[in-house]
C-alpha cells in the first residue's frame, strides 16, 4: 500500500480505488481565476451538462464540495451523484488536499434522492438488472471509506433519506442543532443503504425505520449519527475549524488512522450487511405500497410527499416556509 507522505506528497500518494479511478476517468476541471476548481463528471465527459457540485478551498488544505441544486433542495439525481463522486475522487488525488468538507446550498443539506428525475437522469452510471439503483448508490457512498482523505459532512436544514445515507458514509458529521435528519421514505419503502443499526444501535435504529420520524441535530448526536451539533450560525465556522485541525496533521498518519476505524467496521460486517440490504430494498420496490407512492410522485411530487407525511405532522407539512 502506497501512502501519502507529508515530506514528499507529490510522489507517494496512494493510488485511487477502482471506483474512484472510474470517476476520475470522466472528470472535467475548470480552474477559476482565483484558483478555485470546479469539477464535473458526466457520462462522456460532456461539458454541456449543468454543474450540480461546486468546489472551493475555504482554508489551506481543505477542499469544500457544495451540492448546488437548491431549487430542488439538493435532491440527488444521477448527474449530481456522478459529479459529487468525481469531485471527491479528484480531491483525493490532489496531494494538496488533506480534508474534504461536504455541504448543501440553500436552506437544506439534501432532501434525498430525486423521486421524479428525467428518464436519462435517474442513474449515475451504466448498469442494469434488479436493484440497479440500490447497488449504485450503496457502492458510491461506501467508496468514501476507501479514500485517503477524511470526508466531513456539514449538515443544516433537512437531511433526509438519501441525504442521510450520504452523511452516514462520511467520516465525520457536524450538524446544526435545528437540522432535521431522518428517513421518511420508510413510510413507503426500505432504505437503500441500511446504516441505522451500525451508527445508532438496534433500539434507535428500529424506531427510526418503523416510524420515519426525523431527529433534530441535537438528537442525532445523542443517537450516535453525528459527532457534534452547533447553532446554525456557527456551523460553518466550527466545521472548518475542525477540518483545519485535521488538515494540519501528517496526511499519511490521518489516512492510517481513518483506515483503522473502517477496517474494524468492515471486520464486523458493516459493508457486507449494507450490500445485502440492497436486495431487501429492491424487493420493497415491487410492493403495492411502493408502486402507488411512486405513481403519485410521478404526477406531482409535492402532493405525494404531503399525502405521505401529513397525518404524521412532519415532512413538508411541518412548516410552510418558502419552497
Amino acid at each position: 500500500m502506497v501512502l501519502r507522505d507529508s515530506a514528499n506528497r507529490a510522489n507517494v500518494r496512494r493510488p485511487p480505488c477502482d471506483w474512484c479511478r472510474d470517476r476520475l476517468a470522466g472528470a472535467t476541471d475548470v480552474r477559476a481565476p482565483d484558483g478555485a476548481m470546479l469539477s464535473a463528471m458526466n457520462n462522456a465527459g460532456d461539458p454541456r451538462e449543468s454543474l450540480f457540485v461546486t468546489v472551493d478551498n475555504p482554508v489551506p488544505r481543505v477542499r469544500r464540495l457544495t451540492l448546488s441544486r437548491p431549487e430542488k433542495r439538493n435532491a440527488m439525481h444521477g448527474p449530481l451523484r456522478r459529479q459529487l463522486l468525481a469531485a471527491v475522487a479528484a480531491a483525493d488525488a490532489d496531494p494538496d488536499v488533506h480534508v474534504v468538507v461536504l455541504r448543501g446550498a440553500g436552506k437544506d443539506f439534501c432532501a434525498g434522492y430525486d423521486l421524479a428525475p428525467p428518464p436519462d437522469d435517474k442513474y449515475a452510471d451504466a448498469g442494469g438488472g434488479p436493484g440497479r439503483f440500490q447497488r449504485e448508490v450503496v457502492e458510491g457512498w461506501l467508496s468514501l471509506s476507501e479514500l485517503s482523505v477524511p470526508v466531513i459532512a456539514q449538515v443544516h436544514g433537512n437531511c433526509l433519506a438519501g441525504g442521510s445515507e450520504l452523511v452516514a458514509c462520511c467520516d465525520l458529521a457536524y450538524v446544526a442543532q435545528d437540522a432535521r435528519i431522518g428517513y421518511p421514505a420508510v413510510r413507503f419503502g426500505v432504505p437503500d443503504l441500511q446504516f441505522h443499526p451500525w451508527l445508532m444501535g438496534p433500539r434507535r435504529a428500529m424506531e427510526a425505520v418503523l416510524t420515519g420520524d426525523a431527529m433534530s441535530g441535537v438528537e442525532a448526536v445523542a443517537a450516535g449519527y453525528a459527532n457534534r451539533a452547533f447553532p446554525v450560525d456557527r456551523l460553518e465556522e466550527e466545521t472548518l475549524r475542525i477540518a483545519a485541525r485535521i488538515a494540519d496533521l501528517p496526511p499519511e498518519i490521518v489516512e492510517l488512522n481513518k483506515r483503522t476505524v473502517h477496517r474494524a467496521m468492515q471486520a464486523m460486517g458493516m459493508h457486507a450487511a449494507v450490500r445485502a440490504g440492497t436486495e431487501t430494498s429492491a424487493l420493497a420496490s415491487t410492493t403495492g405500497a411502493f408502486g402507488a407512492f411512486m405513481a403519485a410522485a410521478g404526477e406531482q411530487v409535492t402532493a405525494a410527499l404531503d399525502a405521505r407525511d401529513g397525518r404524521f405532522g412532519d415532512g413538508r407539512t411541518a412548516s410552510r416556509g418558502p419552497a
